[in-house]
């Protein structure tokens, strides 16, 4: 029922957006033309009004990464995303560079959170230069048929191994908040069976490694509710005009609705000052906060089977520190790690991942020498300040890049 009471309400909202948008269109037209500054406020003020109408909806569309070149040794070079691998469930996407040089290679694994991997868009970017980088591009769950079968943790574990080993031996596998444990379980699993493919560095940033410690409201609401409250609460049906019709999923607009009650006020006074900017003509500020929120607003639906497991798995029974956790019946052994570098990244400020979650890892990651582990914590940034903004750039960027060359 949730899906279907969201798209009806969409459907509702459409004629509106759509009579917003002529009248946008209308206003915008006579502006260009009026050259009475009283009118010329007025028209401002109306056509802000009439914006903001036409963004009261959700996209479910990936956005375009949109990078189209980097500087590499000051010369700047052509980037072209290639697909190297494909499933129904996700691709491996290669940031192909127009450079002969060696550089390292590293897989960067994206959140399946109800995002698209483009919000690692500047992770990317400032990467791009000096690694070779695939991302995990993970698909829509709407867009799955159901005959494509299940998709749980396991299957996201599959897939990261999958994934380098197509990339080869010497990878660098890099895991950004909810996969940091799958990224734990994948690097071991191959550790264990001798995978030549195995990682030759692994960096975790601000992910539930041990979701025990520090909680943070994303942990309290899972552990203060059953997980049958999670299936009947956050579980919906895709509708019958999807491609994945009559599949199970966790609805993306309920983990971005979840995300903006977190911080209601801040995301209020946000578009308050959007569309004072758009009525004040203030396009270049405007346009700032457009961008975000057009990445914000985009979201992706998650396979129920895999939500839940990660709900329960890594959530309420915190099976990977407890030395619970399996990968197809066996075991998973963290400890098995033992020619890997261990890199674990923190945020001071992170109201999603609390400090000392992802640290955990060298905890778990025994069987690594302690020259080969570092962990930093990131002043004054949150859970999203740890792989995008300035000090990303400034701060943790450097350290990464440390981390991987003194690995390779």
């Amino acid at each position: 029922m949730i899906y279907l009471a969201y798209q009806a309400t969409e459907d509702l909202m459409l004629p509106v957006r759509t009579l917003a948008t002529a009248a946008l269109d209308s206003t915008r037209a006579l502006l260009a033309r009026t050259e009475n500054s009283a009118m010329t406020a007025w028209l401002r003020q109306s056509a802000s009004w009439y914006e903001m109408v036409t963004r009261m909806h959700l996209s479910h569309t990936s956005p375009a990464f949109g990078i189209d070149s980097v500087c590499v040794d000051g010369r700047e070079v052509a980037v072209t995303e290639e697909e190297t691998l494909s499933t129904p469930f996700g691709s491996l996407l290669h940031f192909r560079k127009d450079f002969r040089g060696e550089q390292p290679r590293v897989l960067l694994v994206a959140p399946l959170s109800g995002h698209f991997p483009t919000l690692l868009r500047e992770t990317v970017r400032t990467m791009l230069p000096e690694h070779d980088v695939y991302i995990t591009d993970w698909v829509n769950a709407r867009d799955i048929p159901v005959e494509a079968g299940r998709f749980g943790f396991e299957e996201f574990v599959d897939h990261l191994i999958q994934f380098l080993e197509k990339l080869g031996p010497g990878a660098h596998l890099m895991a950004v908040c909810q996969p940091c444990p799958a990224a734990i379980v994948a690097a071991a699993v191959m550790a264990k069976n001798g995978n030549p493919a195995q990682p030759k560095s692994l960096t975790l940033m601000a992910g539930p490694v041990d979701a025990r410690l520090n909680p943070t409201a994303v942990n309290d609401l899972a552990t203060t509710r059953s997980l049958e409250w999670f299936e009947h609460q956050m579980i919906g049906d895709v509708p019958l005009r999807y491609r994945g019709a009559g599949r199970r999923v966790y609805p993306g607009f309920v983990q971005v609705s979840a995300f903006v009650s977190m911080n209601m006020g801040r995301h209020m006074q946000q578009h308050q000052e959007l569309r004072e900017d758009l009525a004040a003509g203030n396009d270049a500020r405007a346009a700032e906060t457009k961008k975000f929120y057009d990445e914000y607003f985009a979201v992706l639906d998650l396979p129920s089977e895999f939500y839940l497991e990660t709900v329960e798995w890594i959530f309420q029974d915190f099976r990977l520190p407890k030395g619970e956790l399996t990968h197809h019946g066996d075991l998973v052994e963290p400890q098995a790690l033992h020619d890997v570098s261990l890199l674990t990244i923190e945020g001071q400020r992170d109201d999603i991942c609390g400090i000392g979650q992802t640290r955990a890892a060298h905890e778990l990651c025994s069987g690594i020498s302690p020259s080969q582990k570092r962990h930093y914590l990131q002043p004054n940034v949150g859970h999203f300040g740890v792989f995008s903004g300035h000090r990303w750039n400034k701060y943790v960027f450097p350290i990464v890049r440390d981390h991987i060359q003194n690995a390779n």
